[in-house]
């Protein structure tokens, strides 16, 4: 079924209790605010340390945005993009379109003027709808922005080139609107994150929508009084979908707009958080706080937290095992995904597979996968190939792009992944690299993913990133980015007496100390490295401190 109906069942069975909560840690605390009371007050939503919303106005905000567009001619199979921070505001406006028969288009918050631009023609948007932290960037190019284009503001003082979505909204009916959708009606279009390009609009349907919320429930067993804990921002799909699950079972989800150690903390501890989905720099972070005494767990009430999971990138096993010797009762998963697989999931480690962190895991629920070679042939057991899934979260396609699509989508439904991986004697399935990622060195192969987790178990490293640089003998040679733990000091030559361990092959040629960039998902943005460093005379410097 369309995924809205959860929203409209969950209004009906819980219509009074709360479902979405907001904390802004940078505002001192004052008190909690309901929606209702925060239509009536002054100033903007920023100056609030913490507003709520039950399912019922969830649902009645969700169906005026929906009669809104309605009236101004937007129809089944239009597409509005969302241009928006995390806020309470984000998720009733995501169903507003969908209740409508359109389709929603996020849109990174990090996009500059250009890139958005490219995105909303790439997508072909009808309506651009977005937030006061991107006047200036929508402004830059507003005459194309907006041409033949709705443009809807959520905030105060709205700019003279956009309308007003909040007093439009208010005077639009709270009655759900009538329009027949199906499973294979088109809800929405995400974006590659880009690390690999330039991003690619991709397809989904509802049905692609409703299982990852049937996936997510059935790998974390979400219940009604779960409290799941966002912190990723929900523009991507992994965010999103983990909170499918809260929509799934009717629980409540705190969104909470900050990332240090003791924001997530605190916000379990007051919010009675039960559920934690964390990307591995946040995972660090906290760990890193805690061994220097920045944060004490005996300032915080984290009896109720039963699960933390993590995603969007290889988990070093080092960091769990750190993770477990704090939180030695928390439950631990991890999830594979891609956005054109619907986010996490369609690989799932398990929580009663901790034994084997490091791996990614299994088929997940309703999932199949196979590794294959290069002719797309099933490989041996044991041999490293690219990674292909299948599953009703396949995307449907990448929009516009009849290519692209074959590319990687083959007619009887599989999906190939560009990530290369290999299967252990337990069936488990072990990422290796990103396909383009792999480093060809003097004939042999090198995955710098198994470079970056033996790296990050030296003491004094902090993030790492493994790379290829060009070369004239080899083809290429491994060059790799370290960012030290604050207030460390390491050398190249310690680095590299650290890494005698490894086949020779396998050892960094270059170490270079810096910071590694990362995008909003917590991935490494390798093509920005290979920029910065490629054409570069590299000299290790030697201290960083």
């Amino acid at each position: 079924m369309p995924i809205t109906n959860l929203l409209e069942e969950n209004c009906k069975k819980f219509g009074e209790d709360i479902c979405l909560i907001e904390i802004n840690p940078e505002v001192k605390e004052t008190r909690r605010v309901t929606w209702k009371e925060y239509e009536l007050m002054e100033p903007s939503p920023l100056s609030h340390y913490r507003r709520e919303i039950t399912w019922n106005v969830f649902n009645e905000k969700a169906n005026r945005f929906a009669n809104l567009l309605l009236s101004r001619n937007v129809k089944k199979g239009d597409k509005v993009a969302i241009l928006l921070m995390n806020c309470l505001e984000w998720l009733p406006i995501y169903f507003g379109i969908l209740k409508t028969g359109a389709l929603a288009v996020p849109l990174n918050f990090r996009y500059t003027s250009e890139e958005i631009q490219y995105c909303v023609d790439l997508a072909e948007a009808d309506v651009l709808i977005f937030g006061p932290e991107f006047i200036g960037r929508v402004e830059e190019n507003a005459d194309s922005v907006g041409k033949n284009r709705l443009l809807f503001y959520v905030g105060e003082n709205c700019p003279s080139f956009a309308e007003d979505y909040n007093s439009l909204a208010a005077n639009c009916s709270s009655q759900s609107p009538i329009v027949s959708l199906t499973d294979e009606d088109d809800a929405a279009i995400y974006f590659s994150s880009g690390t690999t390009g330039f991003p690619k609009a991709i397809l989904h349907n509802h049905e692609s929508l409703m299982h990852s919320c049937l996936t997510e429930q059935n790998h974390h067993g979400q219940t009604k009084d779960d409290v799941f804990l966002c912190i990723p921002p929900l523009y991507h799909t992994g965010a999103k979908m983990h909170w499918f699950g809260s929509l799934l079972s009717g629980g409540k989800a705190v969104l909470l707009k900050g990332t240090k150690p003791e924001y997530i903390l605190d916000a379990v501890s007051k919010e009675k958080c039960t559920i934690v989905w964390l990307l591995v720099p946040w995972a660090q972070d906290i760990l890193e706080a805690l061994d220097c005494g920045k944060v004490h767990l005996k300032d915080y009430d984290l009896s109720g937290w039963r699960l933390m999971h993590i995603g969007a990138q290889p988990v070093p096993p080092s960091l769990i095992k750190h993770w477990k010797s704090y939180f030695p009762n928390h439950a631990y998963d991890t999830n594979y995904g891609l956005s054109e697989s619907i986010g996490p999931g369609c690989v799932h480690l398990g929580v009663e597979n901790i034994h084997k962190v490091g791996a990614i895991g299994k088929a997940g629920y309703g999932w199949e996968i196979k590794i294959v070679d290069e002719n797309r042939s099933t490989v041996a057991h044991g041999e490293v190939g690219e990674l292909a899934v299948r599953g009703p979260g396949v995307m449907t396609c990448y929009y516009n792009d009849e290519m692209a699509t074959k590319e990687v989508l083959s007619d009887d439904g599989w999906l190939f992944t560009g990530d290369m991986a290999q299967e252990d004697e337990d069936g488990f399935i072990f990422l290796v690299d990103r396909k383009k990622d792999v480093i060809i060195s003097g004939g042999e192969n090198i995955y710098p993913v198994q470079i970056e987790d033996f790296l990050r178990a030296h003491k004094a490293v902090h993030d790492v990133a493994v790379i290829g640089l060009p070369d004239k003998r080899l083809g290429e040679i491994t060059a790799a980015i370290i960012d030290l733990k604050p207030g460390t000091e390491c050398t190249a030559a310690e680095i590299d007496e650290f890494c005698h361990k490894l086949p020779r092959y396998k050892r960094p040629h270059k170490v270079i100390f810096a910071d590694i960039p990362r995008n909003p998902t917590g991935k490494i943005e390798k093509p920005r490295l290979r920029e910065r460093y490629c054409g570069e005379s590299l000299v290790a410097t030697q201290n960083r401190g």
